[in-house]
């Protein structure tokens, strides 16, 4: 298995899952190697269409999982995801594709697994044609669509946010209007290695089971953390003037009818300590 973007939060997380179950796994990184034992590690820039390739010839995998993005950089997170799914097609390799909710420009009523791409800001638009690269030149590939990642500690950015929020001098803010439907990083690996496991084709809603605002997430975080949740700091995203969906709640009927892994609800996630 070669697990592009393995040193991330989640890419972490399927090198531990997939090593630890016996798989031979590479993985690439960009700035530092992952922690995860018994990976082979390799620095490659997914923006190097030669050198993804050149990785890919190096490990010849059967399996390639992308969980490479850059929040900021259209050319990591489109091209370079383009650029992983042409490599892995060319060595016959099955691929699944992280993708994001961000995707969506949001709506009160849920987003089904095949619901068109309608971003509304830069980042949601680069995951949006990253998925359109993938779906043409893979299009056995699995796409996943996933929401907030999070984790017992914080090493989550998005745990890590609310913390910072409970800080007294901190400027960061929680928004009562904003919702999404969070996943714990063991959950959304495992069942990441379900799908590479499998042959299913196509886009693919993996997601927690409620849908929190991120005022109640950092509420849990709160609570998980021993903290008393009056410290937080919150507003709204029209109070700061923040352009960004509102509400993005992703329908995962699809994935519990077709996964075996169990998807638990954020406070279980954040209490597993």
């Amino acid at each position: 298995m070669l697990v592009v973007g393995g040193s991330g939060y989640l890419g972490g997380e399927v090198c531990r899952q997939a090593a630890a179950a016996g798989s031979a796994v590479a993985a690439s990184y960009q700035r530092a190697p992952g922690d995860a034992p018994g990976v082979r590690w390799r620095r490659v820039d997914v923006r190097d269409r030669a050198a993804v390739d050149a990785l890919v010839d190096e490990v010849r995998p059967r399996v390639v999982v992308n969980a490479a993005y850059a929040y900021a950089e259209w050319a990591v997170t489109a091209d370079g995801a383009a650029h992983v799914a042409a490599a892995a097609a060319r060595v016959g390799a099955r691929l699944v594709h992280v993708s994001s909710d961000a995707v969506h420009g949001g709506r009160p009523e849920p987003y089904g697994d095949d619901a068109a791409p309608s971003p509304s800001f830069d980042y949601g638009a680069a995951k949006a044609a990253a998925e359109t690269a993938v779906r043409l030149v893979a299009p056995d590939a699995a796409l996943v669509r996933c929401s907030l990642i999070i984790g017992p500690d914080a090493r989550a950015n998005q745990v890590a946010i609310c913390l910072d929020a409970m800080r007294p001098d901190s400027g960061v803010r929680l928004f009562h209007d904003q919702i999404r439907t969070p996943i714990g990083v063991g959950d959304l690996a495992a069942a990441v290695l379900e799908l590479a496991a499998g042959d299913y084709a196509g886009l693919l809603n993996v997601a927690g089971p409620e849908p929190l605002s991120r005022v109640e997430l950092g509420e849990l975080v709160a609570r998980a953390h021993g903290r008393d949740t009056s410290v937080l700091h919150t507003t709204t995203m029209a109070e700061v003037g923040l352009l960004r969906p509102a509400t993005v709640i992703l329908d995962t009927t699809r994935a519990r009818d077709l996964l075996k892994t169990r998807i638990r609800p954020a406070a279980e996630v954040l209490a597993a300590n």
